[in-house]
């Protein structure tokens, strides 16, 4: 059973696809750290991310670098959604995402093309989404827990230009595929929004067998 999750950042999305692969015992695959790795690595060899060469070259990273705490800063995500943006940063890491949805017994991954890309012929697919200014709320609240001092308002306008990069991207742009859930959780909270996705997914496995 392949399971993909897509969504926008701060959606929820990593969450709802942690406790999918759980529940269904799945290797669960965030797809938006590779993209993290990428655009970290271009800042570790002095590169531009804006620049496609740069972005590509940082594709050869050490498999040690999944690993780094670094990876998960706020300014990483913003690097991995600028990188993101460049087709052949894409391609370069296309395969690892197939092979990882498509190994035995299945996967659930999560990112912003899982279900019109990587894996179209996925068992499940949900779009999490929730309303800007509640994922700016999440995101500015994780961030004050973490020690890192950052206002709303810069956390919201960071929301809003990835949003749009992701989005406006000619190359696999963050897409709701057409068979897939929309879950809004803009007024659920994590139980709520896990379950939801729970029995959608139950339901779909239960009406395509």
């Amino acid at each position: 059973m392949i399971i993909a999750v897509d969504g926008p950042t701060a959606s929820g999305k990593g969450t709802i696809a942690r406790a999918l692969a759980a529940h269904f015992g799945l290797p669960v695959l965030d797809t938006g750290l590779l993209y993290r790795a990428v655009g970290y690595q271009t800042q570790l060899d002095h590169g531009d991310p804006d620049k496609a060469a740069d972005a590509l070259a940082a594709c050869d990273f050490p498999a040690t670098l999944l690993e780094d705490p670094a990876l998960r800063y706020e300014s990483t995500g913003s690097l991995a959604s600028r990188v993101s943006v460049h087709p052949p940063v894409r391609a370069a890491l296309f395969q690892r995402q197939v092979d990882f949805a498509n190994q035995p017994g299945g996967a659930v991954l999560d990112g912003r093309d899982i279900g019109t890309v990587i894996a179209p012929h996925a068992d499940a697919k949900l779009f999490v989404t929730a309303s800007p200014e509640e994922r700016a709320r999440r995101r500015h609240a994780e961030m004050l827990g973490r020690g890192v001092e950052v206002s709303y308002e810069a956390v919201l306008a960071d929301i809003h230009a990835r949003d749009a990069r992701d989005t406006g991207r000619a190359d696999a742009p963050l897409l709701r595929a057409a068979d897939a859930l929309l879950l809004d959780n803009t007024a659920l909270d994590r139980d709520a929004a896990i379950a939801a996705a729970i029995a959608f997914v139950e339901g779909r496995v239960g009406r395509s067998s």
